[in-house]
Parts: C-alpha cells; structure tokens; sequence
C-alpha cells in the first residue's frame, strides 16, 4: 500500500519528528496505554503470589439491579472506539478515504469473512491450547472471559466488547501504524514483529502464556495484512474469537473447572 498518492491533491508527507508525535499520541489513548498497565500488572502480580493462584476478569459483570453500572459499562465499550475513528480520520486522503486505505470495507465479504474464519483456525485453537498449557504449568493468570451468573444485557454487552476489541487492536495495530511506520522507512518483518510485540504486552497482566500466544496472533496477523492489504478479515477473525471466549466462558468455566475456573 502506498503511503500518500503522488497526485496534485494529495497532501505533502508529514515529517518523521510529527509522524513519531502522532504514533505517540495514539497509541497514548489507546493501546500503549494498555500495554503500560498491563505491564506494571504483571510485574507486581510476579511480586504477590504465584501466577496460577491469581485471576483477572475481562469483563465484569453487573448485578441485576445495577442498571447504571450497565449504562457505564455500555459507554466505556462505546467511547473506546474513539480512538479507532482517530485512526482512520487522520489515515484519510483526499481522493481516498482511511477505510478505503487500510481496507476496512465491506467490499469481497464473503472472502474476507472465510479469510476471518480461516484465521480463527490457525490461530484462535491454538491460542485457547497455548492458554491451557499456561494455566497448567502455573505461569498464566486465570483470566474470567465473562461474567458466569448472566442477565438479559450480557450477551449484548459481550458482543459489543468483542466488535470494541477487534476493531481498536486491528485497525491501530495493524492498519494504522503499518501505514505510519512504513512512511518512517521500517522493512515489513521489523514492522510485524515490533506491532506484535506491542500487542503481547498489552495482554502482559494475563501471565506469560497470553503474552507469548498475542505476540504469535500479531506476527500472523502482521503477515496476512502484508500479503493481502485489507485489516477487514482480521477484524472479522477477532471478533469471532473474542465471541467464543466471550460467550463459551461459562461452559468452559463448567466442564474444565481446573483449566478454566477460578483458583481453588
């Protein structure tokens, strides 16, 4: 992908000190932000007891009564595409749009949906077995993917976490700073391994196995968007996994207490 077009209405490409100045910006209020804290978590998770006596939620419930709990988490989901709306807006061209640029489009769905559901495969299965294997050797956080007493809203909820996710990890991680990182001059492989390093470490608080298995989603993921130029079927693979982990959470909590329930 081109990084701006040669013609006349093109805007002139920005200088690497205000490119830096704007990656930095935004990876402020989203990820880098995240990658932070999750990072500080771990460390002093490590410093308070094993890895495997611990737990984090992904996303907490609310209690049936707690209408205005559930308005706050609906519009914690709903601001958090800010960001992503920042991204795309300042990826925007004047004969192309950011959508159009990155390939977050509706054009081909059925491919990029196969594409999206071909990604599950590769790498959602393996990612639930890197997390087992972690939980198992005591070096992963047992990590409450939802809420297991749910109400009438948290389906609702968790599907909108998932789109919330999907599109704030692949359209900054990937669409975004592939473009701006490619007009600093990076070659595509140190591109794909420092997004996918930033992209394990903001799932740092989850243990070592999440880390490890986000870094390998980021390296694939990095790839897949080199060769075929459109974060659409990542958007759609990311979401279909966080759904499973979402929504299977309780069934898996149910059938694989030991993996997938809280500490004893």
């Amino acid at each position: 992908m081109a990084a701006f077009t040669n013609s006349p209405a093109a805007t002139s490409t920005p200088s690497r000190a205000r490119l830096w100045w704007e990656i930095g910006i935004v990876l402020a209020l989203s990820l880098g932000r995240s990658a932070v804290y999750s990072v500080l978590a771990l460390i002093e998770a490590l410093t308070r007891a094993p890895l495997g006596d611990q737990q984090t939620s992904l996303n907490p419930g609310a209690a049936p009564s707690a209408v205005w709990d559930v308005i706050g988490q609906f519009l914690d989901s709903f601001f958090a595409f800010a960001p992503v709306a920042l991204a795309i807006y300042l990826l925007w061209e004047p004969a192309r749009s950011g959508f159009a640029k990155i390939g977050l489009t509706f054009e081909r769905f059925g491919r990029n949906l196969g594409g999206g559901a071909l990604l599950v495969l590769v790498i959602g299965v393996p990612g639930l077995g890197l997390y087992a294997l972690g939980r198992v050797m005591g070096i992963t956080v047992q990590v409450d993917a939802s809420p297991i007493d749910s109400s009438w809203w948290t389906v609702p909820l968790l599907l909108l976490a998932a789109l919330r996710a999907g599109l704030l990890e692949e359209v900054i991680m990937v669409g975004y700073l592939f473009d701006r990182l490619r007009q600093l001059g990076w070659n595509t492989w140190a591109i794909i391994l420092s997004t996918a390093a930033l992209r394990g470490s903001y799932h740092a608080y989850q243990g070592f196995g999440p880390l490890v298995g986000n870094m390998a989603m980021g390296v694939v993921f990095g790839w897949v968007y080199s060769r075929w130029g459109r974060v659409m079927p990542l958007v759609v693979a990311h979401v279909l996994i966080d759904i499973v982990a979402f929504v299977g959470y309780p069934l898996a909590a149910a059938w694989w207490p030991g993996v997938f329930g809280p500490p004893a």
